[in-house]
């Protein structure tokens, strides 16, 4: 009789996750089977409140019979075809329907698979576009430190976190990384208050260094998420914007997360208030009923890439805006606004951020609470007077070595995440009401709780008093 295969059998690999938490001799991984609302059940029968939504996907929650029979009409309709020499409805519809829902002139779409595939086509979008304006010399990107892009290698140039890039190097040259807006640990000016914009500046200086004419573009998240949910200063963005003019210099919101209700509104920019050129999106687009990413971008590089006759983008993807994804996406934006999913976020944001900073208040593990709409995170600290870091190991215990488990074991999925400061990181999905988010701030306190005590008691160590900030992120990241 032929045994079920396991997934210590080791024929899937998954990603970013630690060859021992699913291969070794007490794995760690559940193996999820269903889901319904904000709620997953693993094959065991378990039932998970998944305070992550998929990594930031599945905005409208599981089980939703509009995006599965969206698929099936289609499906039965046109199961496939490309953009490349034909086009098909649902793509043209979803374009006509991103661009009025994007800001500004953002009104031109072109369809791609995954949110590392988005980025890559922005990076070809901006040069391309300067090329085609008789700069071919602009190359060079400047994007955040410890910022997280994709996995391409295009991509992980523009990725600002040292682990990610190092096991691939050398990568294409021209890669350059500004300080953040972690306004917690400013990298910039950090006994300033308020904000003085250096962050900010640093952009500029960066342009000023490496040559105004062998700048390409600038790629920023409106909220970063690696190193946890790091919002902007009031006027960053409006200010990096007005550097990117001075120096004929695209900005790329990357919006592969905040795009799509994540902070309250369809887009990061509008949100913000600025004005990109670009947005890269994917995730939220669809709730992550089907893959579909992609760039927006506005009329100025359309125009530079369609002026001449026998001109065009010269890049492409077999699977980019396939008709079934494009559908599904048609039935979520239609959920989006059956539902108020946005009015959702915006009703519900303060007071989840206020329960967030009562658990720092009762938890001197948390040293900081940071974010907006639904996209949040604590950030974990030895000692909150001094905003002490753990060690290494200190930080690999506390977060593998007890919180991912025990999270695990009181029925809540979210991240426990070291690749800067130790982080835990929650991103329900937008249906949540004040029940759900109220179920998930309760585990979060009984596991804050446990934590503080280990770290009490001796476990996982005594805190180190001298260790210092470091320079570039360690380690991976936990689920």
């Amino acid at each position: 009789m032929t045994q079920t295969p396991q997934l210590s059998d080791g024929n899937l690999w998954l990603h970013f996750t630690r060859t021992d938490d699913w291969r070794g001799p007490r794995p760690s991984v559940p193996i999820l089977d269903r889901g319904e609302g904000c709620y997953v059940w693993d094959t065991e029968g378990r039932r998970y409140l998944d305070g992550l939504s998929a990594l930031f996907c599945v905005q409208v929650g599981y089980g939703r019979e509009e995006m599965v029979e969206a698929a099936q009409r289609q499906m039965r309709k046109l199961p496939f075809a490309t953009n490349w020499g034909t086009a098909h409805q649902p793509a043209i519809d979803l374009a006509a329907a991103l661009a009025e829902r994007f800001p500004g002139d953002l009104d031109h779409v072109f369809f791609v698979n995954s949110g590392s595939e988005a980025v890559e086509t922005a990076l070809k979008l901006a040069r391309q576009y300067h090329t085609a304006n008789g700069e071919p010399g602009r190359h060079k990107v400047i994007s955040r430190n410890y910022s997280y892009h994709g996995t391409t290698l295009g991509a992980l140039g523009v990725t600002g976190l040292a682990g990610a890039r190092a096991p691939y190097e050398p990568l294409i040259p021209g890669h350059h990384h500004v300080p953040n807006t972690n306004q917690y640990r400013c990298q910039s000016s950090p006994n300033c208050a308020p904000c003085d914009l250096m962050c900010a500046m640093a952009v500029e200086r960066t342009i000023v260094a490496e040559g105004p004419d062998k700048v390409s573009a600038v790629f920023l998240e409106p909220v970063q998420n690696a190193g946890g949910c790091f919002t902007p200063p009031p006027g960053y963005l409006q200010q990096v914007r007005d550097i990117c003019d001075r120096y004929g210099v695209l900005l790329v919101s990357d919006e592969v997360i905040c795009a799509f209700g994540r902070l309250g509104t369809w887009t990061g920019a509008e949100r913000y208030g600025f004005a990109p050129d670009i947005i890269t999106f994917a995730k939220g687009v669809t709730s992550a009923y089907a893959p579909l990413a992609g760039a927006v971008f506005n009329h100025r590089i359309a125009d530079a890439l369609s002026s001449e006759r026998g001109k065009m983008f010269n890049h492409g993807a077999t699977w980019g805006g396939h008709p079934v994804s494009c559908a599904v996406a048609l039935a979520n934006i239609g959920v989006f606004e059956s539902e108020d999913v946005l009015g959702n976020v915006q009703r519900n944001e303060d007071w989840l951020g206020g329960q967030l900073r009562e658990l720092q208040a009762r938890h001197e593990i948390v040293g900081d609470v940071r974010g907006t709409g639904y996209f949040w995170a604590l950030e974990l600290v030895a000692d909150r007077e001094h905003k002490v870091l753990f060690t290494p190991e200190q930080s690999e215990q506390l977060l593998r070595g007890f919180l991912s488990t025990r999270l695990l074991e009181l029925g809540l999925i979210c991240r426990a995440d070291d690749r800067d400061e130790p982080v835990i990181q929650i991103s329900p999905p937008l249906i949540a009401d004040r029940t759900i988010l109220g179920e998930m701030v309760d585990i979060l306190d009984q596991v804050l709780g446990e934590a503080t005590k280990r770290m009490q008691n001796g476990h996982p160590g005594k805190p180190d008093h001298e260790r210092t900030m470091p320079t570039q992120p360690e380690g991976g990241s936990a689920l």
